[in-house]
């Protein structure tokens, strides 16, 4: 069963710095689909950053350039490096993970998910 689970969250101010960890258990980031998502109070769930093997990386345009996802295999862990964060980038962030190729940053396509990590930015 793959479990995923989230780490890094906190508070910062506005131009702040975090990485998120997400662990993976057993060795699947190398094969799977897997994104980030948030959801912000009141607002839907979306897609910040992804990589699929089929699709490649793909960056929610707010996000594009100060953002950045990557894989560390060996350590079955994926990342988001934030850089830049603004107070509307304040929200609950879950990763997700998918063996299907083309998921995209479409949350509905992921089965698997962890159980989030808060990110709040003060201005």
């Amino acid at each position: 069963q793959v479990q995923l689970v989230e780490s890094g969250g906190g508070s910062v101010q506005t131009g702040g710095s975090l990485r998120l960890s997400c662990a993976a258990s057993g060795s699947i980031l190398s094969t799977y689909s897997v994104g980030w998502f948030r959801q912000g109070p009141g607002k839907e769930r979306e897609g910040v950053a992804s990589i699929d093997r089929a699709s490649g990386t793909n960056y929610e345009p707010s996000v594009k350039g100060r953002f950045t996802i990557s894989i560390d295999n060996a350590k079955n862990t994926l990342y988001l490096q934030m850089n830049s964060l603004k107070p509307e980038d304040t929200a609950m962030y879950y990763c997700a993970a998918d063996s299907r190729a083309w998921r995209g940053r479409i949350s509905s396509a992921y089965i698997h998910w962890g159980q989030g990590t808060q990110v709040t930015v003060s201005s």
